[in-house]
């Protein structure tokens, strides 16, 4: 009998032991690189809004847990403690698996390298072990102590378990209500403002809308970087072409096809390196080489495109102009994109050409405001979008040990995709209004359409999701909305009195 109760408490001062190692390395590990853990915590889907406040909780707690296991007198409380955590850390995986709309990459020391998948697993072992420490310690407790009686113990187990899982479960709805909060505008949605809608089936999900003019959609393929797929506007004919590069062994990282047709564009901002052609042979040549990288590339015409960098001086990004005559010249503009937070992150957004107007447009991701800028990139005028997010609600950290600034959370997402034609900007909206179906939102990406001669809104209509996906891409043709999603490429009608389509003047 004396042996059996012995081998018993060595049982549970293995896991004590256990638990005080692991407890100790992930306070450590999480205190020693804490900017890290703050901004793995910041980019989780469940925890952003929290971030500040969890990164400080999580170390501490488990280092006063370990103290009350160290401490006979508290060492059971300490059990209900880890067993309270791993519930809260396993409930986390659970809802991340099934729930988050993405999931993190993992953290915490040595359990970095685990799948979260194997972390789950993890996890329910270390709380069936609390949870034995905890019958085991129990026996040794005072007949008089409330924890010695079973339906007491039983009662506790269960306040542990729901309560643990409630507090998780409220911290991802409060996070998700925060940073995808309602904002005070109001969208105008036209009845049935698409129509003769067509999709096609395309055999890989690795087309990108290259470009277009009158008849035609030009397709490129980022498995086959020299592919030119060609569809007339019906989505009816097709052709495939292979445009011919001098032979030149460069690193392409990123490499990119622009069709303006009679001309188009094949580029790489990480060589960095620019090839023009002309469409009717699909021949091209070397126009630009390690002049300058690059992140967007917009052409202009053959002699002219419009570039997003990062200025070597202020380290923030800037729009440029290539000139391409016997040399290619670069002017860059720095005055252009509004620094508010670092002039990375806080400035990124879109960058397009509308050749009916002559103006690039730019349009900030993470604030309602878009710049038009004349071709020269000199003069611009700005607008702004419908939500009320003025300035980026972006945070950046310095993580010492990597050696790189990235993102310390989540940033609220305001305008996705853009495209332009005639007098409109069309906005891909990653913000909700006042009074719209949440469902909606489930089902089809909403897209605002601005008049840029008026400089105001006009309407919002929906592009709806296939197989439950939503659009990679999409741009106009005057009258005609092209969508590229997955595998599927569609076209459709806009025809609503609240668009007037672009008519050339003579």
């Amino acid at each position: 009998m004396k042996t059996s109760i012995s081998f018993k408490n060595t049982i549970a001062d293995i896991i004590c032991l256990l638990y005080i190692l692991l407890f100790v390395y992930a306070a450590v590990s999480k205190l020693l690189d804490f900017e890290n853990f703050r901004v793995q915590l910041g980019q989780s889907p469940l925890l952003s809004a929290f971030a500040g406040y969890i990164a400080w909780m999580v170390p501490m707690l488990e280092l006063f847990i370990v103290l009350l296991i160290l401490s006979k007198r508290w060492r059971i409380m300490g059990l209900f403690g880890a067993l309270c955590m791993m519930v809260m850390f396993t409930a986390y995986i659970f809802i991340i698996l099934n729930y988050s709309p993405f999931v993190p990459c993992s953290c915490g020391g040595i359990l970095e390298k685990m799948g979260w998948e194997e972390h789950f697993i993890f996890n329910f072992v270390f709380m069936m072990l609390a949870a034995a420490g905890i019958l085991i310690l129990r026996r040794g407790v005072p007949k008089a102590h409330f924890i010695s009686k079973p339906a007491a113990l039983a009662s506790a187990f269960s306040m542990t378990i729901f309560f643990s899982i409630g507090i998780v479960a409220l911290l991802f709805m409060l996070s998700e209500d925060i940073i995808h909060h309602r904002n005070n505008f109001v969208r105008r949605f036209p009845k049935h403002p698409t129509n003769s809608k067509k999709t096609i089936l395309l055999p890989q999900a690795t087309y990108y809308i290259a470009g277009y003019d009158k008849g035609q959609i030009y397709l490129g393929n980022r498995a086959e970087p020299l592919a030119v797929t060609i569809f007339d506007t019906s989505l009816v004919q097709k052709k495939t072409i292979r445009i011919e590069l001098p032979k030149y062994k460069f690193p392409y990282t990123v490499p990119r096809l622009a069709v303006k047709s009679p001309y188009f564009y094949f580029s790489d901002g990480s060589v960095p390196c620019i090839f023009i052609g002309d469409t009717t042979n699909w021949k091209a040549e070397l126009k630009m080489y390690r002049k300058a990288y690059f992140s967007i590339l917009k052409p202009i015409d053959d002699k002219t495109a419009v570039i997003r960098a990062i200025d070597s001086k202020t380290k923030a990004n800037t729009l440029g102009l290539f000139t391409f005559n016997n040399d290619a010249s670069l002017q860059l503009n720095g005055r252009l994109l509004l620094k508010q937070v670092d002039g990375i992150f806080d400035t990124d957004g879109s960058l397009l050409y509308n050749s009916q107007l002559d103006k690039v447009i730019y349009t900030y991701a993470y604030r309602n405001e878009f710049l038009m800028i004349d071709s020269q990139i000199g003069n611009h005028t700005s607008g702004h979008t419908i939500d009320t997010t003025t300035r980026a609600q972006v945070s950046v950290a310095r993580i010492e040990s990597k050696k790189v600034t990235t993102l310390s959370k989540q940033p609220k997402l305001v305008n996705k995709l853009t495209a332009s034609f005639g007098n409109y900007l069309f906005v891909n909206a990653a913000l909700i209004g006042k009074y719209e179906p949440e469902i909606m939102w489930k089902q089809a990406s909403i897209i605002d359409v601005y008049d840029l001669s008026a400089n105001t809104y006009a309407f919002s209509f929906y592009v709806y999701n296939i197989a439950g996906r939503t659009m990679d891409e999409f741009v106009v043709l005057n009258d005609r909305i092209v969508s590229l999603n997955g595998r599927s490429l569609t076209i459709e009608k806009l025809q609503t009195n609240y668009y007037k389509p672009f008519t050339a003047s003579r």
